[in-house]
């Protein structure tokens, strides 16, 4: 029955097909503005009329708000781009990918995957070869390292640029200086590239090799031999024991638990930390030896692999008897690589390996992430670069084409290269660096890990955030926190009342055994009729706890005793049910959650197998109980109930619980079910309703009967159970309401608070069900106790999903909650719809979430709204989601580490997101900006006085500084205070904190952008014509004099103004600017080539320095005194 449970949305092959037309879909229109939306509307077999009609049906709604009829169709028209227009903005890039991804799929053919069949323990008898089951998280191999990471750099344009500018040194004809003026900053550069990525790539190699190595036995006809995880074949069999992760995806044929079943721990595929009951195939659990595995003959038939981890096809098939055994295989005799065995030892026979095992299929590759300020500054220099052209070519038009003048014009690009400073590069890969080092050192934050150095800014610009719940938002442990009987409830304080009921209730049935159970049927019937008749509080509480303690899935483990050996019977035998010994296994939490209550009030579940159940009573007398029947819950039904027949008094129960919404109806007429329901909701609890129905003897028989006849037919099959068990379910009595508590992670409320404050968009993308989410939802603050929220009912198909989607146009700032199937089925009709509304709101809930869905969800927020996201998780199921975000933030938790060693930032608990965003996020961003540009004003003010030099001296081509003086200007004399703005901070990291809304202004990118670009270059231009003509003006004879006088003023004015940028001065800016003027004026001893030492000694050269310097800067000081004045920035306001 388990297998009929869809966890997940399990999709039809319908459904399949349609994710391929749109995977499709994806790959052909690529990212880029010019993906052209008819295509996809050609490939529905629905009626194509549903697309001409606007996304709004209601005359009332066309009334309310006629411009908003007209916006959806609209914005799909103004995304269709054609021609010319098209290919320019950014249809060259398209189609240049398209070719590639055509090359390379050329050259690496896929494989079609197909189904198989596996004879056991015969991995020769396969008819087609299958991949290695080795994992590989590795980026480049030996051959493709140097290659990848080249191709890497080279693909900014800054860094091609320098590339060939510096190979161009080598024709005589345009060398200007020294050689290793222009290589050896690239060369640094790339040496620093290759050395970071070759020790990340050796690290993953590290990982894989470890993982690949680890050894497993498997099963020969000589008997048992160690195996590598790597050399594990289709057909091996394998023995896993307990606590041992499993290699590759098996069907389990045998388990050392008497029971034929064994628990499996998923947490790593799936994020769900409860324990999954898995059975063996009872054809091989029955065989005497394990031996006998190879004495008969048969095979196992399985469908191919596919990405689906909640759903499995397969047969089973023994050809040596006669008549042949056929079993089917469902999901619950499959065991899944990379879960872990909880209980017993378990053998199987291996199905997929490497590639093809569901956990594998279901990680996308991680890509290489460039941030927003790299792609910024990229096209910064784009920008500089035309500069460059414009000028030279006006040099060379100036000189009247005189000569050669394509030579000159080469010439004059080379001389003015400066502008853009290969230091740019280097600076800013340094200050990556020191970013994440200081990231890692903040005691605020300990254990936080940076993986990825490339992209600490992004932390500054993050507009949405998609989280994952279980263990992120919550800790994944519940608790029992609250009892309510209608008349009286009670709350954690008050259980020692309900211990004492309980314990009365058990003392009385014992003194009077005969008296207690055959009173009960009539006192319900007598209840129904004359409401006068009122049970007492003590035995409504003896029932509810009763019904508490049958009705649930959870079964008691017992750990064998050190002192025993592992063989069942004789731990069997031992069990004394000493309560220290018992662990509870079940599919969720919230079951483990009663029944431990229920033992600490006094019943325990003591055992627990398919036929029978044991309770043990306060006085230690053991009650048993016969399970005729169990209806598991599902996600249709939202119910899960139980029929038992007490072994005492032959008495039969009904017992049912499950959500409010489901059980309002089946339950006796009352008036406080739905109100204490949403009182417990909006404390954040999870609620249960608890009711039961007596049943007689004839009762049971005529529903068994048909029970059985409904699961024999062939036709409709769910829905005629669905029917007999409904018969049952009317006119129950309600016993009990109760309240769980998914306890949140410490200040998860202020820290969603302050992420709301700072302008960023919370979604929350779980696996988990949609009663459980929202609850989560409201607990957390995620969404606000004013707020409303919309529950996106199911729909199916187009027209269901069109009707919905204008329900939920006419909300207006409310949370929407949404389920992984119903968010498939409106993203293949009305992607772009859906999401424009989405992002409207304030909070999306999105449950029942796969892990390729939510990588899928944040792939469509990245493309349509083109800002930043980041992801945040904890468990395997993240990875996709984690990769696939701009930024990628792993949480160490209980659910192991693969989230956090795939995340680009890895942090111990979710609050300190908090000041990872707001401290050190708004300080990288806000110092890069403020570096990156700065490089760049170094370079074009000498590069402006190399052009007023030209142009002074009759526009010829002559550098006006050579080898030495160039690469002292970049390096030595100025490196150390520019380099020194990575310690700057405009706000106090308190006061970041304290005042979130000051994020918002980050993802604006103001700090960084063509305003105060074109600000620093009218500096430059300013300040590199004034050094030049002051220079000329003031020298008297001699031309090296120009030199002296305005070089030694440039050197001057670039430490002024590293002093102007600063906001808050740190000691180890003071040294630097010190240290820089010292090596200066210590270099001008040797630079004797290029200076008149004895003129540089002179009161004359001190004062036109001086007078120099003054005339370029100060203006620039009273300029920023007045602004400060007059607009001062918002964060200056709180910081005075």
């Amino acid at each position: 029955m388990a297998d009929q449970i869809p966890l997940y949305p399990v999709r039809s092959a319908a459904a399949a097909a349609a994710s391929h037309r749109r995977a499709a879909y994806y790959s052909s229109a690529g990212p880029g503005p010019g993906a052209d939306r008819r295509g996809r509307y050609q490939l529905e077999d629905e009626s194509a009329h549903l697309d001409e009609m606007p996304l709004m049906m209601s005359e009332e709604g066309f009334e309310n708000d006629e411009s908003d009829y007209h916006t959806l169709p609209r914005a799909r028209i103004t995304r269709r781009r054609r021609g010319l227009e098209w290919f320019v903005c950014g249809g060259w890039k398209f189609l240049c990918t398209s070719c590639c991804d055509w090359l390379i799929n050329v050259c690496q053919r896929k494989k079609e995957l197909k189904a198989r069949t596996v004879w056991l323990g015969c991995p020769e008898k396969c008819e087609e070869k299958h991949p290695r089951n080795s994992i590989k998280n590795q980026k480049y191999n030996v051959f493709t390292f140097i290659p990848g990471v080249l191709y890497e750099q080279f693909k900014f344009f800054l860094n091609l640029y320098f590339l060939v500018v510096s190979c161009s040194q080598f024709v005589p004809a345009l060398k200007i200086g020294y050689l290793y003026t222009y290589w050896a900053p690239l060369g640094f550069v790339l040496a620093v590239t290759i050395a970071r990525e070759a020790i990340d790539e050796f690290r993953r190699f590290q990982r894989d090799k470890e993982m690949n190595s680890q050894l497993y036995s498997k099963l020969t006809v000589r008997g048992k031999v160690q195996v590598k995880s790597s050399d594990i074949q289709v057909g091996d069999l394998i023995i896993v024991e307990k606590n041992q992760r499993i290699p590759s995806d098996m069907v389990f044929l045998r388990t050392s638990e008497k029971a034929g079943s064994c628990f499996i721990r998923t947490d790593q595929l799936d994020g769900e930390t409860d324990w999954k009951l898995k059975v063996a195939v009872s054809c091989t659990q029955r065989l005497p030896a394990l031996g006998d595995l190879f004495s008969i003959s048969a095979y196992v038939y399985a469908q191919k692999p596919q990405l689906d981890i909640h759903s499995f096809e397969g047969t089973f098939t023994r050809e040596d008897s006669d008549p042949p055994i056929h079993e089917s295989l469902s999901i619950e005799n499959t065991l899944w690589a990379s879960t872990v065995v909880a209980s017993g030892t378990v053998i199987g026979v291996v199905i997929y390996t490497g590639k093809e095992t569901r956990s594998v299929m279901n990680t996308s590759n991680p890509k290489n992430k460039v941030g927003l300020l790299d792609l910024e500054l990229n096209q910064l220099t784009k920008a500089l670069f035309l500069a460059l052209v414009v000028l030279s070519v006006v040099m060379v038009t100036l000189q009247g084409f005189a000569g050669p003048w394509y030579r000159n014009l080469f010439r004059f690009l080379l001389l003015f290269s400066y502008i853009i400073p290969i230091s740019l590069r280097v600076n800013l890969d340094m200050g990556k660096a020191a970013y994440g080092w200081m990231i890692m050192k903040d005691e605020n934050i300990p254990g936080t890990v940076v993986r990825t150095s490339t992209i600490p800014e992004e932390l500054g610009r993050l507009v949405y955030l998609l989280t994952d719940k279980t263990g992120t938002l919550t800790q994944n442990e519940m608790v029992f926190k609250r009892l309510h009987l209608g008349t009286v409830s009670y709350g954690t304080d008050t259980m020692d009342e309900i211990q004492s009921h309980v314990l009365n209730s058990y003392l009385q049935v014992h003194s009077q055994p005969s008296g207690h159970n055959p009173s009960s049927a009539p006192l319900r019937r007598s209840q129904s009729s004359t409401p006068k008749v009122k049970k007492s509080v003590s035995s409504r509480i003896h029932e509810a706890v009763k019904a508490i303690a049958l009705c649930h899935n959870v079964t008691p483990v017992y750990e064998a005793r050190a002192g025993i050996t592992g063989e069942t019977e004789f731990a069997e035998a031992d069990q004394d049910f000493s309560d220290e010994n018992r662990t509870y296994q079940a599919s969720s939490p919230d079951e483990v959650a009663l029944v431990r209550w229920t033992e600490s009030v006094g019943l325990t579940l003591v055992s627990r197998d398919l036929a029978s159940m044991q309770l043990k009573t306060p006085s230690g007398q053991v009650l048993t109980y016969c399970i005729l029947q169990m209806f598991p819950f599902t996600s249709e039904s939202k119910r899960m109930g139980i029929i038992v027949r007490d072994e005492s008094t032959a008495e039969i129960t009904f017992y049912m619980k499950g959500a409010d919404v489901a059980m309002s109806t089946i339950v006796q007429y009352n008036d406080w079910l739905e109100e204490e329901c949403g009182n417990m909701a909006r404390e954040g609890l999870r609620t249960l309703v608890v009711a039961k129905r007596t049943l007689t003897e004839e009762q049971y028989q005529d529903f068994e009967s048909r029970y059985s006849q409904a699961k024999l037919s062939i036709h409709d099959r769910a829905l005629k159970v669905a029917a007999v068990v409904e018969s049952l379910e009317r006119e129950m009595e309600l016993l009990c309401l109760t309240g769980v508590e998914d306890q949140l992670q410490a200040d998860v409320r202020p820290t969603l608070e302050m992420l709301r404050n700072a302008g960023i968009k919370i979604w929350m993308l779980t696996g988990d069900k949609l009663e459980t989410a929202t609850c989560i939802a409201k607990s957390s603050h995620l969404v606000s106790r004013t707020q409303d929220i919309h529950v996106f009912r199911p729909v199916t198909n187009r027209g269901e999903a069109h009707l919905e989607l204008n329900a939920f146009r006419r909300k207006h700032d409310c949370a929407l909650v949404i389920s992984g199937d119903s968010l498939e089925v409106c993203l293949r009709y009305y992607e772009h719809e859906l999401v424009e509304l989405a992002c409207q709101c304030p909070a999306v809930v999105c449950c029942r979430c796969s892990p390729t869905q939510k990588a899928h969800i944040v792939t469509l927020l990245r493309q349509h709204t083109r800002k930043r996201t980041c992801a945040i998780g904890d468990g395997g199921n993240d990875v996709s989601m984690i990769q696939a975000a701009d930024c990628g933030i792993g949480i160490e938790g209980k659910e192991g580490k693969q989230a956090s060693l795939a995340a680009d930032f890895s942090i111990t608990q979710f609050r300190h997101i908090g000041r990872l965003l707001m401290v050190h996020g708004r300080n990288s961003y806000k110092r890069s900006a403020a570096l990156g540009q700065f490089v760049m004003h170094r370079g074009l003010i000498i590069s402006t006085m190399q052009a007023v030099f030209s142009s002074v001296f009759y526009f010829a081509s002559v550098p006006l500084y050579q080898g030495f003086l160039m690469v002292g200007y970049a390096t030595i004399y100025t490196m150390f205070p520019v380099f020194s703005l990575v310690l700057d901070q405009d706000v106090k990291p308190e006061m970041a904190i304290l005042y979130p809304e000051l994020y918002k202004d980050l993802t604006k990118g103001r700090s960084l952008s063509f305003k105060t670009f074109l600000i620093w270059v009218l500096i430059s231009i300013y300040q590199g014509g004034i050094l030049m003509y002051g220079a000329l003006l003031l020298f008297e004879d001699e031309f090296v004099h120009v030199v002296a006088i305005s070089f030694t003023a440039l050197i001057l004015t670039e430490l002024l103004m590293v002093a102007l940028t600063i906001r808050t001065w740190h000691w180890l800016m003071v040294v630097a600017e010190f240290l820089s003027l010292g090596c200066y004026v210590a270099s001008l001893a040797f630079l004797n080539e290029y200076f008149d030492v004895a003129f540089i000694t002179t009161v004359t050269f001190l004062w036109k320095v001086s007078a120099i310097t003054v005339v370029s800067c100060l203006p620039l000081y009273v300029l920023k005194y007045l602004k400060r004045k007059l607009s001062p920035p918002s964060y200056s306001k709180l910081s005075s």
